[in-house]
């Protein structure tokens, strides 16, 4: 059968030998306890980007963060209308059924979804030919206007406004959830905003009063 992989499948089957050995047979005790449920207390909504893995970034082990993944770290706002409502899915079940104590939305550096809602180069593209991401990214446009008058729609310090405009309109939405809202009031969940420059490796976590994203940096 290895004849018939393909070189990408290989590497991936390569990387699951080394997982054997190095990740899932010195923890198989972590593991056995794993088959019986799991009980992350944060949850982590990060961007598809392949450079931006979370357990990667914060060193977590198997079962200890639930994480959501999709385009630019987005969160819509609360709505019931008919549909497919991923996010809001993966949200429900993180808080009313694993109860996880933080919500950490992780926006990052060079991230195309937030360029693409930057420029609006894919505006008015067919689904399946750029549409399904102009309209997910849409949900940015009330964010763009000052942005994109104030910086331009081109260069890094105008793509990193949207970055970082991104993850603060993903917290103002979480909180349309009545669950979240509700259970952030009674002080059982915190929500947190953070950034992961791509450049330099550096963790930033929103200070939400200042508004202002601090950098995570050891003393040396």
């Amino acid at each position: 059968m290895s004849d018939d992989l393909s070189p990408e499948l290989s590497r991936l089957i390569a990387g699951y030998h080394r997982f054997r050995q190095i990740g899932w047979t010195p923890h198989r005790d972590r593991w056995k306890t794993l088959r019986e449920g799991q009980q992350p207390e944060v949850m982590i909504i990060a961007c598809s980007d392949s450079r931006v893995d979370p357990a990667q970034i914060f060193d977590v082990a198997p079962g200890e963060v639930f994480i959501l993944r999709n385009v630019a770290a987005l969160v819509p706002p609360f709505e019931t209308t008919p549909g497919h409502h991923g996010v809001s899915a993966a949200l429900e079940f993180a808080v009313q059924v694993l109860k996880v104590k933080e919500i950490l939305v992780m926006g990052h550096g060079m991230c195309g979804g937030c360029k693409a809602a930057l420029t609006q180069e894919l505006h008015g593209t067919q689904p399946g030919e750029g549409g399904f991401i102009a309209d997910w990214i849409g949900l940015l446009d009330e964010v763009r206007g000052p942005i994109a008058s104030e910086k331009g729609t081109e260069g890094r310090e105008a793509e990193r406004a949207m970055e970082q405009a991104a993850v603060r309109v993903s917290l103002q939405n979480l909180r349309t959830f009545p669950c979240i809202r509700r259970n952030e009031r009674e002080g059982l969940i915190q929500l947190r905003g953070a950034f992961f420059a791509i450049s330099d490796g550096v963790l930033h976590v929103l200070d939400e009063p200042s508004g202002v994203f601090l950098p995570m940096v050891q003393e040396q």
